[in-house]
């Protein structure tokens, strides 16, 4: 058997209900949550598994999202399945670099909580957005947009499906330039800002200043960063990736074809919804892509590859 890749996905896949289960059922879980209701002054059971208001909203969605994945992939790991590397889209980088060893679990949350209300109060409401280009080369994409200011490349999430960002005229500009040059749909996203664009730069540098208080760790096995989608061994690199990372594009595809290359042949998406599945069947459909958003998911990918 190869390698196995724990990944975690970023920012949209959240739900009402995600991790209410494993907080029922195991105490390794339950103590994620509560420890992070403690330490961020907020109720994340009624975040989490109730209907509400709040948990589409940045400042909310990145600590939920982090403490829910995070909670699930204890329990995945005390089931015995362990990776070899890990990898996460935006925020669930941090979820790489905690499960890796190279962050505490409490600076993980508390370090996103903080990460969430920078990137919300970034760029007032309004004035950036987000689109996903559907059905086109990435190389004509690029081609596209180059000579439009204030716009970039925020995702390589997988063939077929780029997203772009930046000033919201410059993406409405872009939009229909790529529809023009033959780009089959492009999708305005539901958004509250401009992410990975450099109208966020401000937002990382700010970052930078929460990071200065966080102790890392040694990374007990690498994780791979989306700044440049290499394997990322000493953890004395990772503040630096974690300030850029905010402003720049993030490299999905790149990091699963790396790490493919790297003997990779089983990945296990851990939090809820399916999104990097549905990339994975668009990157390689050669390796093997288990999914786990339930105990039971937990239970059944455990016994078949654990």
């Amino acid at each position: 058997m190869g390698k196995i890749a724990f990944i975690f996905p970023g920012q949209g896949a959240q739900k009402a209900g995600m991790g209410k289960d494993f907080y029922e059922k195991y105490d390794t879980a339950k103590k994620v949550f509560d420890s992070a209701s403690e330490w961020l002054d907020l109720d994340m059971k009624a975040l989490c598994f109730e209907e509400n208001d709040k948990l589409d909203l940045t400042e909310y969605t990145q600590a939920a999202l982090v403490t829910t994945c995070l909670a699930m992939e204890k329990v995945t790991e005390e089931m015995g399945l362990h990776p070899d590397v890990t990898a996460g889209l935006s925020l669930g980088e941090y979820c790489a670099i905690e499960a890796a060893g190279g962050m505490d679990l409490k600076d993980a949350i508390t370090t996103v909580r903080k990460r969430g209300i920078l990137m919300e109060q970034a760029v007032p409401a309004g004035q950036g957005s987000m689109a996903a280009v559907m059905g086109m080369e990435t190389e004509k994409i690029e081609e596209v947009i180059a000579d439009i200011p204030d716009v970039s490349i925020a995702n390589y999430n997988c063939p077929g499906q780029i997203v772009i960002t930046g000033l919201a005229q410059a993406v409405s500009e872009a939009s229909e330039k790529l529809k023009e040059a033959g780009g089959r749909r492009v999708i305005p996203l539901n958004v509250s800002g401009p992410f990975h664009s450099a109208m966020l730069k401000e937002a990382g540098k700010e970052l930078g200043k929460v990071l200065e208080n966080v102790t890392l760790h040694p990374l007990q096995i690498p994780y791979v960063t989306n700044v440049t989608a290499e394997y990322v061994e000493d953890s004395a690199e990772t503040k630096a990736f974690l300030e850029e990372q905010i402003a720049s594009s993030v490299r999905w595809q790149q990091s699963v074809e790396n790490m493919i290359s790297q003997g990779v042949d089983t990945f296990v998406e851990i939090g809820p919804g399916r999104t990097l599945a549905g990339f994975m069947r668009k990157i390689n459909r050669n390796v093997k892509v288990y999914n786990i958003q339930t105990v039971e998911d937990a239970e059944k990918v455990c016994q078949e590859i654990g």
